[in-house]
């Protein structure tokens, strides 16, 4: 169920943190709904991805520990308990917002389609990665009955394709292009994973800028901390384009917490802006 994965759903709180409103506590409760429902669906997803891909993780010398490819659990067992959290997480999607529950529905699709194609079509693949945090994104926003502008998508979606190109750019290298971790490296070349890098990284950095300019405005007397964010945000995108060419991209959710230059622009961003917000 990977656990240690469900760190990715606290981005449903993106939105209720962008509208100053997460100090709200019907926001806030709706938030942890939304945050519960999910990781249940994730949780699904996985299994049902390690139930698919079983033969390939044998042979990957970390995924061969995972308790379906080590033979600890059965794939029916997985599949069953799989279909169990999807219905779960709908449930507690439908008690949280109606429109939430299709956003839901969508995650359980895509990730699926992923799982049993998508993942196997270069591009599509990081796409279809990326459309899974979009969604996520705005779940938080629909479960909260909050708007979210342009900005905030071209910020959620450039700031994702971001971590999943740095991903496949660390399985690219580790692999030598070779498909025996993923057979979409194969199609992959360094070039075209560079470039996807930095079209993402210039992306996310437009967003950002383009959304602190017009937050400032708004803000009055506090509207330079969102200005001043700017820079650790833009260091945030440059160390870990860095890290990324590095070949340390292969577990982005383990190296934005443990690399200390990352975690110090990430808590220099987070001051300015929390205060800026909610000060």
């Amino acid at each position: 169920m990977r656990p240690s994965q469900w760190v990715k759903n606290l981005l449903v709180a993106a939105a209720p943190a962008a509208a100053g409103a997460l100090d709200e506590p019907s926001i806030a409760g709706k938030t942890v709904l939304a945050f519960v429902a999910f990781s249940l669906a994730a949780s699904a997803t996985y299994l049902a991805n390690d139930a698919a891909d079983v033969e390939s993780d044998q042979l990957h010398p970390e995924k061969r520990h995972r308790p379906i490819a080590a033979g600890e659990l059965s794939v029916r067992s997985a599949v069953f308990a799989a279909t169990f959290l999807a219905v779960a997480a709908l449930a507690i999607a439908t008690a949280t917002a109606p429109s939430f529950v299709w956003i839901i529905l969508g995650y359980i699709a895509l990730t699926s389609a992923y799982s049993y194609g998508l993942k196997h079509v270069v591009v599509i693949d990081v796409l279809a990665v990326t459309g899974g945090f979009l969604l996520r994104a705005v779940g938080g926003a629909l479960a909260t009955g909050l708007p979210i502008t342009a900005w905030f998508y071209l910020v959620v979606g450039s700031g994702a394709l971001m971590l999943i190109v740095g991903k496949r750019l660390g399985e690219f290298q580790a692999s030598h292009g070779s498909e025996s971790t993923r057979r979409v490296l194969r199609h992959y070349s360094l070039p075209l994973l560079r470039s996807l890098l930095l079209v993402a990284g210039i992306g996310g950095i437009v967003g950002y800028v383009g959304w602190a300019f017009g937050e400032a405005a708004d803000l009055g007397d506090r509207g330079w901390l969102v200005t001043a964010s700017i820079t650790p945000f833009i260091g945030g995108i440059l160390r870990y384009s860095w890290l990324s060419e590095q070949g340390r991209g292969e577990s982005p959710d383990k190296l934005v917490f443990r690399d200390p230059p990352t975690v110090l622009l990430g808590a220099m961003w987070a001051l300015l802006y929390g205060v800026a917000i909610y000060g």
